[in-house]
């Protein structure tokens, strides 16, 4: 009897190994609610509708906490820009978080809202545009390279 009690606890607990060591756990990070703080430092953007970029597109943007935000970008014309303008989080029943902006200068909002998803502490988030299909990922980076800084304010010193 003994031994038949030991046998079924030594299957039990080989079971129990062998079931807890399974590859399809999958640990996900849960995503932040999507604010001034939250958002706050440099982004960049990484995939364009799950694509890499081209070597010569980019665009940083830069939040603060107090709804400002720097942009570098070189995507629609053949010269880096840099952009300064207000943004805005707004939380929406239906799609979430939704970002907007508009540019400094009178120059008008942005074309698109964006639907904030997926902002992980870890540095990664998702733009979606809210009446459209473009989907954006962008990663926390440090700081905004030195060169494509100087680059896109040459214009500006020019002025």
């Amino acid at each position: 009897m003994k031994k038949k009690i030991v046998n079924i606890l030594m299957l039990l607990v080989i079971s129990l190994m062998t079931f807890s060591c399974s590859k399809d756990e999958v640990v996900t990070e849960q995503p932040l609610e999507v604010n001034p703080i939250t958002m706050q430092g440099t982004w960049k953007l990484a995939e364009l509708n799950g694509e890499q970029l081209p070597e010569d597109f980019y665009i940083y943007v830069v939040f603060d906490r107090k709804g400002n935000f720097e942009m570098y970008q070189k995507h629609d014309s053949m010269y880096p820009r840099y952009i300064t303008g207000t943004y805005s989080i707004e939380k929406d029943a239906h799609y979430g978080y939704i970002l907007s902006g508009e540019y400094d200068y009178e120059n008008g909002d942005w074309n698109n809202k964006y639907v904030v998803t997926d902002l992980l502490e870890s540095g990664s988030m998702i733009w979606t545009v809210k009446d459209g299909d473009e989907v954006s990922k962008y990663v926390r980076v440090d700081e905004v390279p030195e060169e494509i800084i100087k680059a896109a304010k040459v214009d500006e010193d020019e002025e």
